[in-house]
């Protein structure tokens, strides 16, 4: 794992900013959630749907954010298809706990996640936090969106 002394803007981290996965819209997407970074203005807009077990069937996300908040939307889009909105929610909460708390990250975590230890440099940088877990948020409200929908109907 890269120590607190590792640069920032790594070659990986740079790589994951170019290549998101499920860049782009989702027509019709069953919710679509947008979470703002109110510290660097950061903005990522998950849309997705659920498949009949709550699980996430097709996904997309819009980025606008730094190299960071990029790379982390890339990590979310190579592992958030076959996700629980709970999957989702406890990676966020996870994030942010690594690099707030330098807590560890659940093995169940890094099973869909491998890559989020890429993010321990960034553990001194308070305003890239907001950035770094942005994508995790807006893709676990948005699962959360759907399937709270669901129950409704």
């Amino acid at each position: 794992m890269p120590g607190v002394d590792a640069p920032l803007y790594n070659a990986r981290i740079l790589r994951l900013a170019a290549a998101i996965p499920h860049l782009g819209r989702l027509e019709g997407a069953e919710a679509s959630v947008q979470k703002v970074s109110p510290i660097c203005g950061s903005r990522v807009t998950a849309m997705l749907d659920l498949d009949a077990e709550g699980r996430v069937a097709r996904f997309a996300q819009e980025v606008r954010a730094c190299a960071l908040g990029q790379a982390a939307a890339a990590i979310l889009g190579e592992g958030v298809i076959g996700a629980a909105a709970e999957e989702l929610r406890a990676a966020h909460a996870a994030l942010e706990a690594f690099l707030k708390r330098d807590a560890p990250l659940p093995e169940a975590v890094l099973a869909r996640f491998p890559e989020l230890p890429l993010f321990a440099p960034a553990r001194p940088h308070l305003a890239r936090h907001g950035s770094i877990c942005l994508a995790f948020d807006a893709a676990a409200a948005a699962a959360e969106a759907a399937g709270q929908a669901r129950q409704a109907a």
